[in-house]
């Protein structure tokens, strides 16, 4: 159920079509969709603005079928699963349960993308090639929330004329999310450009000593730059999501 459904089920209340016991009834039974390995919160939309989200790693098909199958069955009709690799899809698709699958960011939609409804952008940007899956993550989380994205790839510090070129798309933003593996410094250089808050992505990418991303996240929480907050390491999911709820802030007060 969503706020749409919510509305519904009011102006039901209204017209005489439902008893306000009724509504109540309603909308307590349908917090929660109990599938028997998952205790569904169908009401997070409500209460949040945004569905609950579907971590695919670990869940087996069924599994992931029958929750999307439950959150439908809600009045929910777009669902996002994140880390679900193409043999779970294969699978989840053999069982009737339509996703619209993106390879590179390991993630599935079911039903159809929002038109944009953000104040402005949320500008992607990674250091390198071998950061895109995280960056392609965060775009397709981005674009599930309701925001127009730009993306950025291969503009690490490594050669900062790469990143300069950039600098208008910098200025426009409302946010940005910055995703660098290596030493991390993407983030810090991007925050000293940008007007907007800059949302840190360390990844797993690099040689032993960046510790699976360790020594990125640690070199991220240090920045010298204002304006800087960090997620965990490969979190494009996270990132978007923070992105999202700051493209979707109200303005100043008049």
């Amino acid at each position: 159920m969503d706020a749409s459904d919510l509305e519904a089920l009011a102006r039901a209340v209204a017209a005489g079509e439902l008893t306000a016991h009724e509504l109540a009834e309603r909308v307590r039974l349908d917090a929660v969709a109990d599938v028997g390995y998952a205790q569904v919160d169908v009401a997070r939309g409500l209460r949040t603005g945004v569905s609950e989200v579907v971590y695919g790693e670990g869940k087996r098909p069924e599994e992931i079928a029958g929750i999307v199958r439950a959150m439908r069955a809600s009045g929910q009709e777009r669902t996002l699963v994140t880390r679900l690799d193409a043999e779970k899809h294969r699978a989840i698709e053999a069982l009737g349960c339509t996703l619209a699958y993106h390879a590179e960011a390991r993630a599935a939609v079911a039903g159809e993308l929002p038109e944009p409804d953000g104040n402005g952008e949320i500008l992607i940007i990674t250091a390198g090639t071998s950061d895109g899956a995280v960056a392609a993550e965060a775009e397709v989380t981005a674009r599930f929330l309701g925001n127009r994205v730009r993306c950025v790839r291969d503009a690490g510090v490594a050669g900062i004329h790469r990143l300069l070129r950039h600098a208008d798309e910098i200025a426009r933003a409302q946010v940005i999310v910055a995703i660098a593996g290596m030493e991390g410094a993407l983030p810090s250089v991007v925050a000293g450009l940008a007007a907007c808050p800059v949302i840190a992505v360390p990844t797993s990418v690099g040689y032993g000593a960046n510790l699976g991303g360790l020594t990125t996240l640690l070199a991220m929480v240090n920045s010298c730059a204002s304006g800087v907050s960090v997620v965990n390491i490969d979190n494009g999911f996270g990132a978007a999501y923070q992105a999202s709820l700051i493209n979707h802030l109200p303005g100043k007060a008049s």
